[in-house]
């Protein structure tokens, strides 16, 4: 007779078979039985964090290493977590913990390092480990560290490197990694028809089938619900004097979003929660109502209200945590912003749930935006248009319809800026922004590159550097890409700027 499934083996199966739902019910049910077992609140951290909410993960993993603090494991989870959440010294700390041990955790713990040197720029660092070697030196992932250490010496020794993996027969995902990094180095060297073709060939060969339908019949849905007016989306929550704010950036991925969070960040009464997942998790609740955005009188005020109440109670959560971060003990920020790439297509959810929240739109030269999303790792599956300038052109022209439709019906309030203007004009865009928040300037805002908080985004670079227009003008490298198709969406970005510059406020501001 088969011996019995203990429930730490089943919550282990589960994960292990990508179910985490299932792996959370068999979490909660394991701390029903023993509500002080490390093992079933241990599973049900790492089931959150596969589900994305990472607020909700952070709370059990610290209940957690209050049960067993140095399990080597919860560290590497942990390290794995704070860095996921901006707080690289943290998490790189105790990665370094496990890394430089045998134990059983060492190699995942080494990997994961190298990741956090690398996207926290300690180039130097990264380096240095790679020569050293360890335990995890003949794991093939090595390869595509050994490059970016190669990058840090000789950039053309670099591009040799991650050509090599390309062309390799690693699994797909480094291969993938290792094209996209060497496309950037070609960039970098002026090589950029070999840049642009190496790409190409990257997302033709790498990535999964793409369903454009899938977000363009949505988007033409909601512009017609829109297109009825002011009555159909109405707010359907109070907000309390003391309730968090909230500000959420509306933008396209590539679009500045990564500046003007670590700007906003450095302003002591707003903290960053970066590309927070509370969005989507409403975005998620309301798709199962199944009313919704056609009939948002039928979902109950309650409904809209425990969705608010969750969103915040996760963002006062990542918010805490990146105070923490900081070892200064100081007050929890009133306000919040959320990075989430999603909230263009979301501001009726927003309106509905967050009144009194201000948006900050932020949009760019669609052929820089354009260029910048064609170079950049996002992830396929969510983005299945990034890999093809016609298809992010499309994505873009939504964009540029639904939005200002949507601010203006909706009556948000909200700011309405470009990349190029926040970079070449810092303060006075940056003083228009608090402003809207209701907040003063802060001259701190224009020295992001100053922030404790590290971007562990694409934009992690960018923003260890003083705010500079390096990235202005980039699509010029491939303007052979870009024909006369492109021409109303540029004609559309400049008279924003125009308006912007001017301080004509779009109806509904």
């Amino acid at each position: 007779m088969p011996a019995k499934e203990t429930p730490a083996a089943r919550i282990e199966r589960l994960l292990g078979a990508g179910d985490s739902r299932g792996a959370l019910a068999a979490a909660d049910e394991f701390l029903r039985q023993s509500p002080s077992s490390f093992l079933a609140r241990f599973g049900r951290a790492r089931a959150l964090m596969r589900m994305g909410l990472e607020a909700e993960a952070g709370r059990e993993l610290e209940l957690a290493a209050q049960l067993s603090p140095n399990d080597e494991h919860l560290l590497l989870v942990r390290g794995r977590h704070a860095f996921r959440n901006g707080r690289a010294d943290e998490a790189i700390a105790m990665l370094e913990r496990i890394a430089r041990g045998r134990g059983p955790h060492a190699v995942e713990a080494a990997f994961s390092l190298l990741d956090a040197y690398h996207y926290a720029g300690r180039r130097d660092e990264l380096a240095a480990m790679v020569r050293a070697g360890g335990v995890w030196s003949k794991d093939p992932r090595v390869a595509l560290h050994a490059a970016r250490a190669a990058a840090v010496e000789d950039r053309d020794r670099g591009i040799e490197a991650f050509v090599a993996i390309w062309r390799s027969q690693a699994d797909v995902v480094t291969r993938r990694y290792a094209g996209f990094e060497a496309a950037e180095l070609l960039d970098r060297a002026a090589r950029y028809r070999e840049a642009f073709d190496l790409m190409s060939e990257v997302h033709r060969t790498t990535a999964p089938p793409g369903d454009l339908a899938g977000w363009t019949t949505p988007l033409a849905a909601q512009y017609a619900l829109l297109q009825k007016g002011a009555g159909h989306f109405k707010p359907r929550c109070a907000v309390a004097a003391d309730d968090l704010r909230t500000a959420f950036v509306v933008a396209l991925p590539r679009s500045g979003t990564t500046l003007l969070e670590h700007m906003l960040d450095r302003h002591p009464a707003i903290a960053g929660i970066g590309e927070y997942t509370g969005l989507d998790m409403i975005r998620r609740t309301l798709a199962a109502a199944g009313a919704w955005p056609q009939r948002p009188g039928a979902i109950p005020d309650a409904a809209f209200l425990r969705m608010r109440e969750a969103y915040i109670e996760g963002a006062r959560a990542i918010a805490a945590g990146t105070t923490a971060a900081t070892g200064v003990g100081a007050p929890a920020a009133p306000w919040t912003f959320d990075k989430s790439l999603i909230a263009w297509s979301s501001l009726p959810e927003i309106a509905t749930i967050f009144p009194g929240s201000v948006c900050l739109a932020i949009d760019r030269d669609p052929r820089d935006n354009a260029t910048s999303v064609f170079f950049s790792h996002l992830n396929a599956a969510l983005n299945p248009w990034a890999g093809d300038l016609r298809a992010i052109r499309e994505i873009i022209g939504w964009q540029r319809r639904i939005v200002p439709r949507a601010l203006e019906v909706l009556g948000l309030a909200h700011e309405q800026i470009a990349y190029e203007d926040l970079v070449e004009d810092s303060a006075r865009f940056a003083e228009r922004c608090l402003g809207r928040m209701g907040l003063p300037m802060d001259e701190r805002v224009l020295s992001p590159e100053a922030g404790t908080r590290v971007a562990a985004t694409l934009s992690h670079a960018q923003v260890r550097r003083p705010i500079n227009r390096a990235a202005i003008g980039r699509w010029k490298n491939y303007a052979w890409a870009f024909d006369g198709a492109w021409d109303e969406l540029v004609a559309m970005h400049e008279s924003m700027r125009a308006r912007s510059r001017s301080g004509r406020a779009a109806p509904g501001a």
